[in-house]
């Protein structure tokens, strides 16, 4: 099992800012497909993923027990 932590507009679009997922050993990329199809989010680019912690590009594989955040562009004043 793995923990999804969602920031800004995709915990508003996922309707809550943490979800548990059955699933392991996959890629970052693979783990927004189904994210994709599963609540119809649609990732640009520029949506950071970190895994535990660390920012990762989108061919890092996901194991059992890891935590990935997902960040979108944020701006301030």
């Amino acid at each position: 099992m793995i923990k999804v932590l969602f920031f800004a507009h995709l915990k508003d679009l996922v309707g809550t800012s943490e979800l548990s997922l059955e699933v392991e050993n996959i890629t970052a990329k693979e783990l927004k497909q189904i994210l994709e199809q599963k609540y119809s989010i649609t990732f640009e680019n520029y949506i950071m993923i970190a895994v535990n912690e660390e920012y990762a590009h989108s061919d890092v594989k996901i194991q059992n027990g890891d935590t990935v955040a997902l960040i979108p562009p944020v701006s301030g004043g």
